[in-house]
C-alpha cells in the first residue's frame, strides 16, 4: 500500500490519471491527485449522458410488448430502484464515514475497501466487461444513425418503397477516428464539455421523436394498443409473447444502469459540498430527468405506433416525412454516442494505465509525458504509453463492431450480467457493511429481498436476450449492406 506522500511524488507522472501538477498546494486535493473541480451539475450531465442512451428511442417497442399498465409500472419501479441503490453507492465513495473516511477512486477500490476477497475480481469482471460491451455497441448504434440519415434522404428522393441500401462500414470507421483523437483527453475530469454537449443532443433527439409521436397520435393515424400489449394469436405467437416480455423488461432495467460509472463521476466532485451530498442531488436530478423523457417516449411512442411499435422510431422509419428533422435527429443520436462512448472509455483507460503505473513506475514510455503546443488550444500534455494504448482499444472495439454488427444483441446479455451485481447487489451489501445493518432486522431482510427480486429479473431478462441472440445469429452475414 502506498503511503500519501508516494502517492503525492508520482502525482505528476502517472499518465493513466492525466496529473500535470505545477502547484503542489492550488492543483492537488488532500492525497496528492489533481484537483476536482465538478459539480451536482456537470454530475448530472455526466448522469444523463451515460443513461439516456438512443435506447430511449426503443421504449416504445418495450412498451408495446408489455402493456399500458406494466409497462408504466415497471418504468416507474426501475427508476426508484436505481434512485435507492445509487443513494447507497455514493455514500460509500468514502470508507469507513461517507464523508470523512478514505477516498476510492473506482468501484472496484469501493467494494474492495468494504466487502474484500473474491468480490473485488466479480465486481472489476462485470464492471469492465460491460464497459467494453457497451463502446463497441455505441460504435454500431452511431453507424446505424449514420446509415438512416442517408436513407432517410434516399427515401424522401425516390419513395418511402425504394431499395435504399447504405453501408455501415465507412460511419463505424469515421466514428472510430473521432473517439482516437478524444481518447486522448486524460481523464474523466476533462470529459465535462464532451458530457454537456452530450446531454443536449440527447434532450434534441428525444425531445424530436416525443414530437413526432405526439403529431402522428394528434394526426389521428394511430396503431391498436390493449392493457397488455401485444396480442397472441395476433401480434405474436405465445412463446414470442413470453420471450419478448422478459427482453423489454430488460430492457427497462438496463436502461437506468449508470452503476457502472457512478463513483468515477462522482470522483470528479470538489469535496465541498461533500461529495455523497452532490452525488445523491445529481442522481435525483438524472434519473427524474430520464425518467420523464423514458415515459414519454415509451408511452407516446406506444400511443402513436401501438402492439407494431419498431425498435428505434427514428432508425428503423417509424417516421419518414420531414425527412430534414428525422436527419438532424439522428445526426444528434451520433454525436450524443460520441460523447457516451467516453464516458464509459474512461474507466478502462484508467483502470489499465494506472496499473501499468504501479507494475512499472520506472519505465519512461508508461509515465514520461511530453507538452505539446496545439494551435487555438494552448499547451497539451501527451503520454506515448496513452495515445498508444487507446488508440489500439479504439481500433479493436471498431473492428469486433465491423465484424460482428449484429453486438447490441450481445449487448442485453452482458446488461442482464451486470445489472444485477452492480446496480442492486453490491451497493445494497456495503450499505449493510457500512450502517452495521442486524442480521435478519426487518430492514435487512427487506435489502437481501430486493436483491432477490432483482437477481430474478435479471436472470428473465438473461433469457430473453439470449433468445434474441439466437433470433439475430441465424440472420447474420459478416460485412453485409443494409437493406430497407
Amino acid at each position: 500500500m502506498k503511503s500519501l506522500n508516494t502517492e503525492h511524488d508520482h502525482s505528476a507522472a502517472e499518465s493513466g490519471n492525466g496529473y500535470a501538477v505545477t502547484d503542489p498546494i492550488k492543483n492537488v486535493d488532500e492525497d496528492g491527485r489533481e484537483k476536482r473541480t465538478g459539480t451536482w451539475l456537470t454530475a448530472s450531465a455526466h448522469i444523463i449522458t451515460a443513461v439516456i442512451g438512443s435506447g430511449v428511442l426503443s421504449l416504445a417497442w418495450a412498451i408495446a410488448q408489455l402493456g399500458w399498465v406494466a409497462g408504466t409500472v415497471i418504468l416507474i419501479i426501475f427508476s426508484f430502484v436505481t434512485y435507492f441503490t445509487s443513494t447507497m453507492l455514493a455514500d460509500c465513495y468514502r470508507a469507513p464515514d461517507p464523508v470523512t473516511g478514505k477516498r476510492n477512486y473506482t468501484y472496484m477500490d469501493v467494494v474492495r475497501s468494504y466487502l474484500g476477497g473474491r468480490k473485488v475480481q466479480l465486481c472489476g469482471v462485470a464492471q469492465y466487461g460491460n464497459l467494453i460491451g457497451i463502446t463497441i455497441g455505441y460504435t454500431i448504434t452511431a453507424s446505424i444513425s449514420l446509415v438512416a440519415v442517408g436513407k432517410s434522404n434516399c427515401f424522401h428522393d425516390k419513395g418511402h418503397h425504394a431499395d435504399c441500401a447504405v453501408s455501415p462500414y465507412p460511419y463505424m470507421a469515421v466514428f472510430g477516428i473521432i473517439q482516437i483523437i478524444l481518447s486522448q483527453i486524460p481523464n474523466f475530469h476533462k470529459l465535462s464539455f464532451l458530457s454537456l454537449m452530450a446531454a443536449v443532443m440527447s434532450f434534441a433527439y428525444a425531445t424530436i421523436g416525443i414530437g413526432l409521436a405526439i403529431a402522428t397520435v394528434a394526426g389521428g393515424k394511430v396503431g391498436k394498443t390493449n392493457l397488455t400489449g401485444t396480442v397472441v394469436g395476433v401480434d405474436v405467437t405465445a412463446a414470442q409473447k413470453i420471450w419478448r416480455s422478459f427482453q423489454a423488461v430488460g430492457d427497462i432495467a438496463f436502461a437506468y444502469a449508470y452503476a457502472t460509472v457512478l463513483i468515477e463521476i462522482q470522483d470528479t466532485l470538489k469535496s465541498s459540498p461533500a461529495e455523497n451530498k452532490a452525488m445523491k442531488r445529481a442522481s435525483l436530478v438524472g434519473v427524474s430527468t430520464t425518467t420523464f423523457f423514458y415515459i414519454l417516449c415509451g408511452c407516446v411512442g406506444y400511443a402513436a405506433f401501438g402492439n407494431k411499435a419498431p425498435g428505434d422510431f427514428l432508425t428503423d422509419f417509424g417516421f419518414f416525412e420531414p425527412f430534414w428533422l428525422i436527419d438532424f435527429a439522428n445526426a444528434c443520436i451520433a454525436v450524443h454516442l460520441i460523447g457516451a462512448y467516453q464516458v464509459f472509455a474512461q474507466p478502462i483507460f484508467q483502470f489499465v494505465e494506472k496499473k501499468c503505473n504501479r507494475n512499472w513506475p520506472d519505465n519512461k514510455f508508461i509515465t514520461s509525458e511530453h507538452s505539446v503546443n496545439i494551435p487555438l488550444l494552448g499547451k497539451f500534455n501527451i503520454s506515448l504509453f496513452r495515445l498508444v494504448w487507446r488508440t489500439a482499444y479504439v481500433v479493436i472495439t471498431t473492428v469486433v463492431a465491423m465484424i460482428f454488427p449484429f453486438f447490441n444483441a450481445i449487448l442485453g446479455l452482458i446488461g442482464a450480467a451486470s445489472f444485477w451485481p452492480l446496480t442492486v447487489y453490491f451497493p445494497v451489501e456495503m450499505h449493510i457493511v457500512q450502517t452495521k445493518i442486524k442480521k435478519y432486522s426487518p430492514r435487512w431482510i427487506g435489502l437481501k429481498m430486493l436483491c432477490w427480486v432483482c437477481l430474478i429479473v435479471s436472470l428473465l431478462a438473461g433469457a430473453g436476450s439470449i433468445a434474441g441472440l439466437i433470433s439475430s445469429v441465424k440472420q447474420y452475414k459478416p460485412f453485409r449492406t443494409i437493406h430497407e
